[in-house]
C-alpha cells in the first residue's frame, strides 16, 4: 500500500510541476495541452481506483477452509515430532553436567562398602522387557531376519505396522505358530535396553555371563506352550541347576518382572511335578536351588487393563486420542481403525493375555456395591496428612474416614466395565442384572459379510441387536466379566481357558489342582515346600492406575468399526477418580496395588493354605517421584511399571540381596499405600 501511495504522489507532483512550467520551450497548441492535461487527470483517477480496490480486497477476511480429521492428525504429528526433535537436539548438544548432576551408581557405592556378587542371578522378563525376533516370515518382512520385532525401540512396528502385526499374531485355533511364520524370544542379555541400568549396576559388583542369565521365553504363548514348542521351562530348569553347581553350590536369586512373575510361579509348580506334565525335579527341588524370588511389578491377581485390551483394543491413551481428534481413528483415509482391528485380532491370538485377567472374582475385586478400595481419595485437598505424598492419588487412613474425608458417593470399583456413567454409579438394584445363561444364549448373526472388511474381528459374528443388548444399562464385575468375554471373544477364551484359571480354590488338595491350568493363579496353587526361601513383592505406588471403565456404543455403524469405546466424555468433579471414562486407583500405572501387593501382604503371609511351609514374604513399595524436568528422562525415583527398573532404591535392594542380605536385613516391609487395610477387607479363607 505504501508503494502505491508513493507512486501516486510522484505522478501527481510531476504533473503539477509540468503544468506550472508550461513547457514553454515547446509551442504546442492550447487544444493539445488541454487534452494532455485531461488524460493525465484520468490516469491519476485510475491509479487511485486501483489502489482502493486492492485495499478493499485486502481488508476482506479470508474464507477459512473446514478443519478435517486429516488436518488434525497432521497437526498433532507435526507438533509432537517438532517438539521431540528440538528437545532431543537440546539434550545432546549440552554437556550432561549442565543438565543435571549425575548421581553415583548404587553398584559403585555398594562395592565400595564391600558388597560383592554371591548368588547367581536369573532374570525373567515380562511383555515389555522381553524381546521377540524373526526367524521366518512373509515377503513383506524381507531384511528382518534375526531383527527385533518386539522390544527395544519398536521402530520396525512403526515402519510397517500391518506386516509386523501379522508376524506377531499366532494361529487362531492352536495358539502356536501360523504357517510360514516363526518368531522367537531374543536370547541375548547384554545390551537389552530394558534391563541395561540394572545390569550396569550388577556388573559393578562382579556379575557377568557366568553368574547372570536371562530366561527368555515367548510371552505370547500360554505358559505350558512355551515348554511344548520351545522347551523354555526345561531350559530354565537346566540353567538354574548348572548355575547352582558352577557357582559353588550357591542358591539362585530369581528376579522376574511383570508377567514374568506369574510365569515363574507356573515354573515353581511345573519343576516339581512328575513328567510328562511337569519337569520331574521332585519335591525339594525349589528348596535346594532357589534362595529368593524378587518380583518386580507383579500382576499376581491380574490387571483391568487386560480387560479393556480384549474388549475394545483400548486403554486410556487410545481413548484420549479419540477424544482429542474424534475423526482420526475412524478415518477411512488414514486407516487407523483398521490398524486397531488388526491389533485386536492379533492380541486375541495371544493366550498369555488371558493370564492377566482379574483373578479371584468378586472376593478380591469387589462386587456391584463394594470393593477393597473403599475410602480411596484422589484429591489432596480432602486429606489431612501433615506430610502428603507428591502424588495426588493416596488412600485416606481409618482416622481420615472417621473425620469425614470419605467421598460422598463411594466409587464402585467392582464394576470393571459399565455401560454409561449411570451404570457405574447407581445402586445395583437400579440396574439390569447380568445373566450368564442369557449371554450364552444370545444369538449371533446368521448371515455374515466379511467382504466389507479389511480386517475382521469376532465382533463381526454378533448381530447389532446382540451388541446393543449386552451393553444396555449393565455393569460387569470380575465374575460376570469372564462370561462377557466368552461371548464377545469366544475363540480366544475357549482356547486360553484350557491353560489358565481365574477362581479361588476351595480345597487345594483336590487332585484337579495338579493340572497346569491352575499353576499361574496364586489363589489355586500351593507354594513349594521351601521354608528357607523368600518371596518379595516390589512395586511402585502413587501413580493413577486404571481400575474400571465406562463404555459407550460406537456411533459408527459401519462394518469397519469396533462397537464399544471408552467414553472419554465422562468425567467426575474436580479431584475425582473418574477421568476420561476411566476410574483410577493407586498403583504403578499398569498394575493396581491390590494385584501387586495382596499375596505378599496377606495371601502368603505366614503359614496359610497357599503357603503351607511358611515361606517368608516381604512387601517393598517405591513411592513414585516424577523427574523435575524433561531433561531428567525417566527419573531415578520412578515407580512406573517399566521405568521402575531404573529406580535407585529398587536396584540397591536387589544388589544387597544378591550379596547375601535377607529380607529383615534390608529393612523388612516398606509400605506407603493402604495395601494392608485393603487386604484385611478381603474376606478370603487362609
Amino acid at each position: 500500500m505504501g508503494i502505491l501511495r508513493f507512486r501516486k504522489l510522484c505522478y501527481v507532483e510531476s504533473a503539477v510541476k509540468c503544468s506550472s512550467a508550461g513547457f514553454e520551450a515547446f509551442e504546442s497548441p492550447k487544444i493539445d495541452q488541454k487534452l494532455d492535461k485531461k488524460k493525465k487527470e484520468e490516469d491519476v483517477i485510475s491509479v487511485n481506483n486501483l489502489a482502493l480496490k486492492i485495499n478493499n480486497k485486502r481488508k476482506q477476511p479470508r474464507k477459512q477452509q473446514p478443519w478435517g480429521c486429516l488436518d488434525s492428525c497432521c497437526w498433532i504429528i507435526g507438533y509432537l515430532c517438532t517438539t521431540w526433535w528440538l528437545l532431543l537436539l537440546f539434550y545432546h548438544c549440552l554437556p550432561v553436567t549442565l543438565l543435571r548432576q549425575v548421581p553415583e551408581l548404587p553398584g559403585v557405592r555398594l562395592k565400595r562398602e564391600g558388597f560383592t556378587a554371591l548368588h547367581p542371578l536369573v532374570l525373567v522378563p515380562g511383555i515389555f522387557t522381553g524381546g521377540l525376533e524373526l526367524w521366518e516370515g512373509r515377503p513383506c518382512a524381507d531384511g528382518l531376519f534375526r531383527k527385533r520385532l518386539w522390544g527395544g525401540s519398536f521402530t520396525e512396528i512403526i515402519k510397517r505396522p500391518l506386516c509386523l502385526l501379522e508376524h506377531l499374531s499366532l494361529h487362531n485355533e492352536t495358539g502356536l505358530d501360523p504357517s510360514g511364520i516363526r518368531v522367537r524370544a531374543v536370547p541375548e542379555l547384554l545390551g537389552d535396553p530394558m534391563w541395561s541400568v540394572l545390569i550396569k549396576n550388577l556388573a559393578k559388583i562382579g556379575y557377568e555371563r557366568k553368574n547372570l542369565h536371562l530366561a527368555a521365553y515367548d510371552w505370547r504363548l500360554s505358559f505350558q506352550n512355551t515348554e511344548i514348542r520351545d522347551h523354555a521351562l526345561s531350559r530354565l530348569k537346566n540353567k538354574i541347576e548348572l548355575m547352582y553347581i558352577t557357582n559353588g553350590y550357591k542358591k539362585v536369586v530369581v528376579v522376574p518382572h511383570s508377567m514374568g512373575a506369574i510365569y515363574f510361579l507356573h515354573f515353581l509348580k511345573w519343576v516339581e511335578t512328575p513328567p510328562p506334565m511337569g519337569g520331574g525335579g521332585g519335591p525339594g527341588w525349589c528348596a535346594k536351588h532357589i534362595k529368593v524370588t524378587m518380583n518386580i511389578s507383579p500382576p499376581f491377581l491380574g490387571v483391568p487393563k487386560a480387560v479393556s485390551n480384549m474388549f475394545s483394543a483400548e486403554s486410556k491413551d487410545i481413548a484420549y486420542i479419540r477424544a482429542m481428534a474424534p475423526g482420526v481413528l475412524d478415518s477411512e483415509i488414514l486407516g487407523l481403525q483398521t490398524i486397531l482391528e488388526h491389533f485386536m485380532r492379533g492380541t486375541r491370538t495371544w493366550d498369555s493375555i488371558v493370564s492377566l485377567m482379574p483373578k479371584g472374582g468378586e472376593t478380591i475385586w469387589g462386587n456391584m456395591d463394594w470393593s477393597p478400595e473403599e475410602g480411596y481419595v484422589c484429591d489432596l485437598s480432602k486429606k489431612t496428612h501433615s506430610k502428603p505424598s507428591r502424588s495426588d492419588f493416596n488412600y485416606v487412613t481409618n482416622s481420615d474416614v472417621k473425620r469425614g474425608f470419605q467421598e460422598k458417593d463411594q466409587i464402585k470399583y467392582g464394576r470393571i466395565i459399565s455401560s454409561g456413567k449411570a451404570a457405574s454409579v447407581l445402586h445395583s438394584s437400579q440396574l439390569a442384572s447380568v445373566d450368564s445363561k442369557e449371554l450364552s444364549q444370545t444369538s449371533a448373526s446368521q448371515s455374515l459379510n466379511f467382504s466389507c472388511r479389511e480386517a475382521w474381528t469376532e465382533y463381526d459374528e454378533l448381530s447389532r441387536e446382540s451388541i446393543q443388548k449386552i451393553a444396555a444399562n449393565k455393569a460387569y464385575t470380575a465374575r460376570t466379566l469372564l462370561d462377557l468375554l466368552r461371548f464377545v471373544a469366544p475363540k480366544v477364551m475357549r482356547r486360553a481357558e484350557a491353560h489358565f484359571s481365574h477362581g479361588i480354590a476351595d480345597n487345594l488338595d483336590d487332585p484337579k489342582y495338579s493340572h497346569y491350568k491352575y499353576w499361574s493363579n496364586p489363589l489355586e496353587m500351593k507354594l513349594p515346600d521351601a521354608p528357607d526361601m523368600e518371596i518379595y513383592c516390589l512395586y511402585g505406588v502413587g501413580i493413577p492406575t486404571e481400575r474400571s471403565y465406562v463404555y459407550k456404543l460406537s456411533s459408527n455403524n459401519r462394518c469397519k468399526s469396533i462397537p464399544y469405546h471408552i467414553d472419554r466424555s465422562v468425567r467426575g468433579e474436580d479431584g475425582s477418580c473418574l477421568k476420561g471414562g476411566v476410574y483410577f486407583a493407586d498403583g504403578d500405572e499398569s498394575v493396581p496395588v491390590l494385584s501387586a501387593g495382596f499375596m505378599c501382604a496377606r495371601g502368603w503371609r505366614g503359614r496359610t493354605r497357599f503357603n503351607p511351609s511358611g515361606i517368608a514374604t516381604y512387601t517393598r513399595e517405591y513411592r513414585h517421584k516424577p523427574p523435575a524436568s524433561l531433561l531428567e528422562g525417566k527419573g531415578i525415583d520412578s515407580g512406573a511399571h517399566v521405568d521402575i527398573m531404573g529406580n535407585v532404591a529398587l536396584i540397591e535392594d536387589i544388589v544387597r540381596v544378591l550379596a547375601g542380605a535377607s529380607g529383615e536385613e534390608i529393612g523388612g516391609d516398606r509400605i506407603y499405600s493402604d495395601i494392608l487395610t485393603m487386604a484385611e477387607r478381603v474376606n478370603l479363607q487362609l
